[in-house]
């Protein structure tokens, strides 16, 4: 095969590293050095004593390629494309250590009083998950397999920094097999804690310096979202005869929370939800009400703006009742006494619970 990748009778099958170069868009002294310093590199040789690569050596390359174009290190990136291919088949590949993302920022809260909404968030931030469990477990909840990594690589779990470096290079595919590998081996508290409120932290830290990085925030919550909306699916065994129903404060436009508590409310708990989203009105949230008789309600409020508790008092009163319950740090005073504000994630799953029996 000449090095457009056409077999000869003298070199026999495989590319050379001209035609793979080509086909990266990686220089050939480049590809020397991956062999030579991290291993991964042509498997075998020609006879007339020529380097060739194979398909599973392109599928490593490009592999490698796309995690150090996402920011990663190109040693680590090489220790975890070299220890997925070495996995024997069906064993998971152990993940990356999780940090805090660098700078001093504290980590997050441990799961027994992860708050509800983490301070100095500028995004759509939310509860954690409780219980751990990796949404794929759950009864009648089927994560779709991502199709964004080479066909033989499980994606391995990156560290906070690794995925903030992702979402600032704009790399959707590399968060979204992120998050997916994170959330399919670790389960939403997990993730949540180790990846996602890190990585929000240094979002807000840099549109903090430079009044910039709208578009890293919109990206990343965009991939978040796209990661747990399959999760709010219905339960084949619900557990509850009424659903629970979650909305966003009038106005409020920071949605995320929500999907997050549906997503561990259906994966964890078995409890069928509905979410309206961002900027509920409150008359459509009354309209809901009456049309699905809730067991509970659940509002959220990121920001002071939206966090007016005064029309909460026109929500219907409903026979069975509707428990309402809000969450996050917009709320102001004046809430009535029936609707608790609650701070937490594990708060607002009791709540939830008392309400579903």
């Amino acid at each position: 095969m000449d090095e457009q990748g056409q077999e000869t009778a003298e070199e026999g099958p495989g590319y050379g590293i001209g035609a793979v170069a080509r086909r990266l868009g990686v220089p050939a002294p480049t590809l020397r050095t991956w062999n030579l310093r991290y291993g991964i590199g042509p498997s075998h040789r020609s006879p007339g004593g020529h380097r060739r690569y194979d398909a599973g050596d392109l599928l490593r390359l490009e592999e490698m390629n796309r995690l150090i174009r996402a920011g990663v290190p190109a040693a680590d990136a090489a220790r975890m494309v070299l220890r997925t291919a070495a996995a024997p088949a069906g064993a998971e590949p152990r993940g990356e250590p999780t940090s805090a993302v660098p700078g001093g920022s504290p980590r997050p809260t441990p799961p027994e009083t992860a708050p509800a909404s983490p301070p100095e968030q500028p995004s759509e931030t939310g509860p954690t998950s409780a219980g751990g469990r990796p949404p794929s477990a759950a009864a009648g909840v089927t994560r779709p397999r991502l199709p964004d990594t080479a066909p033989w690589v499980r994606p391995a779990i990156p560290t906070a920094t690794m995925l903030a470096r992702a979402a600032t290079a704009l790399d959707s595919r590399t968060v979204s097999g992120w998050i997916g590998a994170a959330l399919d081996r670790h389960g939403i508290m997990w993730t949540w804690e180790n990846l996602v409120l890190p990585v929000f932290g240094t979002i807000c830290r840099r549109q903090a310096e430079t009044g910039a990085s709208v578009e890293i925030e919109h990206l990343f919550t965009d991939r978040l979202l796209a990661a747990l909306i399959p999760l709010v699916e219905r339960p084949s065994h619900p557990v509850n005869g009424r659903p629970v129903l979650l909305a966003c404060a009038e106005d409020e436009q920071h949605s995320l929370p929500i999907y997050a508590l549906a997503a561990v409310l259906t994966t964890d708990h078995h409890v069928e939800t509905r979410v309206l989203g961002a900027r509920t009105p409150y008359p459509a949230l009354a309209d809901a009400m009456r049309r699905l008789g809730p067991a509970a309600v659940f509002v959220w409020s990121q920001l002071r703006e939206t966090g007016d508790p005064a029309p909460l008092a026109s929500l219907p009163l409903l026979r069975p009742a509707s428990r309402v319950i809000v969450g996050g740090p917009g709320w102001g005073d004046g809430l009535p006494p029936s609707i608790p504000h609650v701070t937490s994630f594990r708060e607002a799953l009791t709540r939830i619970s008392a309400a579903l029996h």
